[in-house]
């Protein structure tokens, strides 16, 4: 193969667009392997093609050559709530596939998140921060029990779901793992900011994103917001564990739209 345009990366990887010696173009992507981009390939299989974007071929250091897709994402969308809708509606899809044996699994991340969360709340210097991050942890703890067991793509945001010409739009780079659909939603609340904050009312235009996705995708209400909790609380451990000493703030205004006895 040989090089087709300029390099494209993401936090952790390189994308080289790529023409094969019988003319295929292609994305070929590389990246450090690690416990979140290790099954990729596996997973981008188990939905098909239909859902996702295509691999040619891959590696076990995780390089991974794939169809090339249009260079539109649903982050172009103009409206909002249509880029939602369609999100939404290949969420529905991704999440009606069962995990293949062996993914790694919610169950087991949420409880390392619950046994790190003592050790590390202190380190936050708000008070109010501890005391959020705990009603985190006790909701989480409440749906550790049943953790699911579908394929969960754990980035489906909307710079990750982006055109084809042989399906509307595919979802890319996914982060696999067994578990409730319920926990994949944090990230399309946490995208496209400018949106909602344009909106001049914020906490109701988070909850209206959030109503907006659980309806698409038929998901149980109060186990979203525990879940989507539970992405908040493992935000900010990672935080706490790189040095931080705070919640980030569009966290703490998406947990309290969330915890909105009104919403």
């Amino acid at each position: 193969m040989r090089l087709d345009g300029e390099p494209l990366h993401g936090a952790a990887s390189v994308v080289l667009p790529v023409v094969q010696t019988d003319g295929t173009r292609a994305m070929l992507k590389l990246q450090p392997v690690n416990d979140e981009n290790a099954d990729e390939a596996l997973g981008l299989r188990t939905w098909g093609e239909d859902y996702a974007v295509r691999v040619l071929d891959d590696a076990p250091d995780a390089t991974i050559l794939l169809e090339r897709l249009e260079p539109r994402s649903l982050s172009g969308l103009p409206d909002d709530t249509e880029a939602t809708r369609i999100l939404a509606e290949l969420l529905a899809r991704l999440s009606a596939v069962q995990a293949p044996v062996g993914l790694r699994r919610l169950e087991d991340i949420a409880g390392q998140m619950l046994a790190d969360a003592p050790g590390l709340m202190p380190r936050l210097a708000d008070p109010a921060e501890q005391t959020l991050v705990r009603r985190c942890a006790a909701r989480v703890a409440e749906l550790v029990p049943e953790s699911g067991d579908r394929l969960l793509h754990w980035d489906l945001h909307y710079d990750n779901v982006m055109a084809s010409r042989r399906q509307p739009w595919l979802a890319i780079d996914p982060k696999p793992l067994a578990g409730d659909p319920c926990f994949e939603l944090f990230q399309a609340l946490n995208n496209r900011w400018d949106d909602l904050v344009a909106t001049g009312d914020l906490p109701r235009a988070i909850q209206r994103r959030f109503d907006l996705m659980v309806e698409v995708v038929g998901l149980d209400r109060e186990r979203a917001v525990g879940w989507t909790l539970g992405r908040i609380l493992q935000n900010v451990l990672w935080d706490l564990e790189g040095g931080e000493y705070a919640v980030d703030p569009v966290q703490v205004v998406i947990a309290a739209a969330l915890e909105d006895p009104r919403s």
